[in-house]
């Protein structure tokens, strides 16, 4: 009976924390996201013209991916389709990088609708 009235404190104590850390991590989460974006729009810009970003809302166990979407830089034609490149974010250094361009008509995104 000692034994458990002990643990009852604990638990509770344990249980608060659980929800308040599940809270915090939301907001961690959307932030994370952000600056996933961010980087990954700034990578993308020596390739793409006014991109946007779609975010894996929580990336892979080392990395934060993004697809970037928008204008090929520089082409003035309405005639060119939009591109996209495939963007990882370390989470460790917060350095992004990104791949080569790939046609939306090639991988059916559904990208340019906004």
């Amino acid at each position: 009976m000692k034994h458990t009235m002990r643990l009852v404190p604990v638990l509770v104590a344990v249980l608060g924390l659980g929800s308040a850390a599940h809270a915090s991590s939301d907001g961690a989460w959307a932030e994370f996201s952000a600056a996933v974006e961010k980087a990954c729009i700034k990578s993308a810009s020596s390739q793409i013209e006014n991109g946007r970003a779609v975010v894996d809302p929580y990336g892979s166990e080392k990395y934060g991916l993004a697809i970037n979407t928008g204008r090929p830089l520089g082409v003035k034609t309405k005639k060119v389709a939009d591109i996209s490149v495939i963007c990882v974010y370390d989470k460790k250094t917060k350095v992004s990088e990104v791949g080569g361009e790939i046609e939306i008509r090639k991988v059916g995104a559904a990208a340019s609708r906004k």
